[in-house]
C-alpha cells in the first residue's frame, strides 16, 4: 500500500526547505529536450520545476500522490492551469503521449522496493512516444562513507533541524529522520537507494536505453567522485 508522507505539514515547509536549490539550470535542461510536445512530471509537488518550465513555454502535465502538495501548486500564479492527476506515479496512467518525462530531486527513491521502481520505468515508457526521453536526477549511494557496522549517518546538525539517515545495506533501504526541536516535530521517511547501473537495467526492461549521464544539470562530466547524476534514457 502506498503511503503519502507529504501531507499538510510537509507541504507547508517544502518550498522553504528547497528555496536554495537550483531551478533555472533544471528548466533549461528539460526545456531543451521537450521541444514542442507536452511533458510529464512525476512527483510534480508544489511546482518547483513545473512552473519555471511553463514560463519557458513548455506544456507540463503532472502526477502526484499528495493532495496537500498539489494544493500549494494551485495557490501559485499559473498553478491552476497545469493538469495534475492525483495518484502513485509508478502506476497512474493519464491520457496522451509525451516527448519527455522527468523525475527530479531523488524522488525515484520514494519508491521503496525494486518492483515499484521497475514499474515506474514501465509506466513512463507507456506515456512516451518513440524517441521520447526519461530524465532522472538522483544521488549516488555513498556507502563507502559508511564505516563497517555503522547504520546511522548525520546529514544536518543545527539548532532548528537535526537530520540523520539510517541505512539497511542488505535491502538497499534507508530511513531519513528529521527532528525540528523548536516545533517538537519528528518526521521519518523511508527510501530505497539505487545504483546508476541498476537504473540502466530497469530502463532496458522498460524498452529504453541510456543516452546521457551527467554530474548535474550543467552537463558536468559524471565521474567516480560524483555525488549525484542526471541521466537521460530514450524510448526505443
Amino acid at each position: 500500500m502506498t503511503k503519502d508522507y507529504f501531507g499538510e505539514e510537509a507541504a507547508a515547509r517544502y518550498d522553504e526547505s528547497t528555496a536554495g536549490m537550483e531551478v533555472e539550470p533544471v528548466a533549461d535542461f528539460l526545456a531543451a529536450l521537450a521541444g514542442d510536445d507536452p511533458v510529464l512530471e512525476l512527483g510534480i509537488g508544489t511546482g518547483r520545476i513545473a512552473l519555471p518550465l511553463v514560463r519557458h513555454g513548455v506544456r507540463v502535465h503532472g502526477i502526484d500522490l499528495s493532495t496537500a502538495m498539489v494544493a500549494k501548486l494551485r495557490e501559485k500564479p499559473g498553478g491552476e492551469d497545469i493538469p495534475v492527476a492525483i495518484g502513485d506515479f509508478a502506476t497512474t496512467r493519464i491520457e496522451g503521449t509525451f516527448s519527455l518525462a522527468y523525475l527530479v530531486f531523488n524522488t525515484i527513491n520514494n519508491l521503496t522496493d525494486q518492483d515499484r521502481q521497475v514499474a515506474c520505468f514501465e509506466n513512463v515508457a507507456a506515456h512516451l512516444r518513440p524517441g521520447g526521453r526519461f530524465v532522472i536526477e538522483v544521488g549516488v549511494p555513498k556507502l563507502r562513507l559508511l564505516p563497517p557496522g555503522q547504520r546511522f549517518v548525520p546529514f544536518d546538525v543545527g539548532s532548528e533541524h537535526l537530520g540523520f539517515d539510517e541505512y539497511d545495506v542488505v535491502e538497499q533501504g534507508l530511513i531519513s529522520h528529521h527532528y525540528y526541536p523548536g516545533e517538537g516535530v519528528q518526521v521519518s521517511m523511508p527510501f530505497r537507494y539505487v545504483w546508476p547501473s541498476e537504473l540502466d537495467l530497469m530502463a532496458r526492461i522498460a524498452g529504453m536505453q541510456l543516452r546521457e549521464r551527467w554530474n548535474g544539470w550543467l552537463r558536468e562530466p559524471f565521474t567516480a567522485e560524483s555525488g549525484k547524476h542526471v541521466s537521460v534514457w530514450e524510448k526505443l
